[in-house]
């Protein structure tokens, strides 16, 4: 069977030729006998893979030699959890609320620390983002946190917010490497690979070394410990060793597209392929303002409910997959990631105009 395209908000598409690389290797990791699947995390072969691909997210972002690159499990969720007992030190912090993402990490955060809500966009159903350019934030909060990319609901963070000079986190996890950031600008990135960068089952998390607690909190388990993880290299426990090889693989694929501000120029081709159709369709529109536009996650509806089914179902049987829109939501959905080629937007284009002019 031919591949389908597949528009998945996550686990999510992944290139090609990575996949092909790793096919290859698949019972022989150059010439050692066995595949990465089976290999010792202690042995010298995947120490060489952990640190390649330290190196590798480390020049792709310019991350600067002051922060740590930890390759962790538990996905972003956990880190719901581990930020703000790593972070917690006058026991508040400022989250901006635009979307479910930013909501459930708050909740988490609230069972360590005083959680203020400085900005939100629910009343809108989370189309757009609200201006942070003046917040009221508490002088001694301990971060401000962002979902600077949110899955759901299609909008994104293309301005940060003003944190009034307190620490800006972010979970980055459905824009992970999509174009280039300053990473001086936070204290904390972080976010699951399963969307942008590789299979579910990692996440990577690079934190500010002045950030690491050096006396960890008794309360904080051992695993949740940035400093447990930075002082072994991501290596406390057994991590999750094959994710972190395809991760590898993805950085090596970024490099040779160019880097990141060719994987922008890319994105932003792909993403005005599907938006000009949509700011032009009869039939079919986008749910986010179009200044918050994301590039990776575009959500689109008809209006009508059984339309979108129908449009979901002929989709699928026509080769492109998974575009029925979150639960919460509904309509339809196309993630359009990093590994997206602009040739599967192109044929989703082509599909609803079909579907547009047999449906109106």
């Amino acid at each position: 069977m031919a591949r389908v395209y597949n528009f998945s908000a996550g686990p999510a598409v992944l290139p090609e030729e990575v996949l092909k690389e790793a096919a290859e290797e698949m019972l022989d990791y150059k010439g050692c006998g066995m595949s990465v699947m089976e290999m010792s995390h202690r042995s010298k072969e995947f120490q060489q893979i952990i640190d390649e691909a330290e190196q590798d997210i480390r020049d792709l972002m310019k991350i600067p030699d002051n922060y740590k690159v930890l390759f962790l499990q538990g996905g972003a969720s956990q880190q719901f959890a581990a930020i703000p007992m790593n972070l917690k030190k006058n026991g508040k912090a400022a989250y901006i609320i635009t979307g479910q993402w930013a909501k459930k990490a708050a909740a988490e955060a609230e069972k360590y620390l005083e959680v203020q809500r400085v900005a939100s966009s629910a009343d809108k159903t989370f189309s757009y983002i609200p201006d942070c350019s003046d917040l009221d934030i508490d002088d001694d909060v301990d971060y401000v946190y962002i979902c600077e990319n949110n899955t759901i609901y299609g909008t994104k963070f293309h301005e940060l917010p003003n944190t009034k000079g307190h620490t800006l986190v972010a979970d980055v996890s459905s824009c992970f490497l999509s174009e280039p950031i300053d990473v001086e600008k936070y204290g904390v990135i972080y976010g699951g690979v399963q969307k942008n960068i590789g299979p579910a089952g990692v996440v990577i998390v690079i934190v500010r070394e002045d950030l690491i607690p050096q006396e960890v909190d008794i309360s904080v388990p051992t695993m949740l410990a940035w400093k447990t993880q930075a002082d072994a290299g991501s290596l406390y426990n057994t991590p999750p060793c094959y994710g972190i090889y395809i991760c590898g693989k993805v950085f090596q694929w970024i490099k040779k597209m160019g880097g990141l501000e060719a994987m922008k120029k890319h994105n932003e081709e792909k993403a005005k392929i599907l938006y000009d159709f949509l700011d032009n369709s009869k039939l079919f529109q986008g749910t986010v303002v179009p200044k918050d536009r994301s590039l990776m996650n575009v959500p689109f509806v008809t209006g009508n409910e059984e339309l979108d089914a129908k449009f979901v179902a002929e989709a699928k049987a026509a080769g492109l997959e998974n575009l029925k829109g979150h639960r919460t939501v509904g309509g339809m959905r196309a993630s359009i990631y990093n590994a997206m080629p602009k040739e599967g937007v192109q044929a989703l284009v082509d599909f609803m105009r079909k579907f547009e002019s047999e449906n109106m």
